[in-house]
């Protein structure tokens, strides 16, 4: 297994839609495995593969204290969504930065797990989130787009002063 970079906000690479995985190989079961190593050292709770420039629709999450329940979906699609919840989320692509979202509190989720099985799921709370946020990157979407214009501007320019004044620094 080996850590991945992950890409920062503003760069443009995070806008990328992602495409659908077309075969579950050993190749993608690689690039899971180095995924959830990434996440886990980073820490987070999410990574989606568009965050590490693999674009396609590819996401891990574990929200456990213990890392004890990891999830990946494939081709991840919301068959169904209800409730509101506002929570306070950060992304390992907008280091050191927390803001409130909206989000649904409850969603039905469909995907294909780490075997190519297609699976249906509900999640709940910061699963739900989570998921919401991940599925979000896969869409060029970064939860910095749910924020004011000026916050996004004051956010984008402090993160690019950290950057001149740390030029070395890898985000893992």
């Amino acid at each position: 297994m080996a850590k991945l970079t992950i890409l920062e906000f503003p760069d443009p690479r995070l806008r990328t839609r992602a495409i659908a995985v077309e075969s579950v190989d050993d190749e993608l079961r690689k690039l899971i495995d180095d995924m959830f190593e990434t996440m886990y050292a980073a820490p987070g709770i999410g990574l989606a593969a568009t965050q590490v420039d693999v674009h396609k629709r590819l996401l891990v999450t574990d929200v456990s204290a213990n890392n004890s329940e990891p999830y990946v979906l494939i081709n991840p699609s919301i068959l169904e969504k209800d409730g509101v919840t506002v929570s306070e989320e950060g992304c390992l692509s907008v280091p050191g930065y927390y803001e409130e979202v909206e989000r649904a509190e409850h969603i039905r989720v469909r995907f294909l797990d780490r075997n190519g099985d297609e699976v249906e799921m509900e999640a709940e709370g910061l699963l739900a989130v989570c998921i919401q946020h991940e599925m979000d990157h896969l869409e060029g979407k970064l939860f910095v787009d749910y924020l004011s214009e000026a916050k996004r501007q004051r956010i984008r320019k402090r993160l690019q002063k950290e950057r001149r004044r740390n030029p070395d620094a890898i985000a893992l």
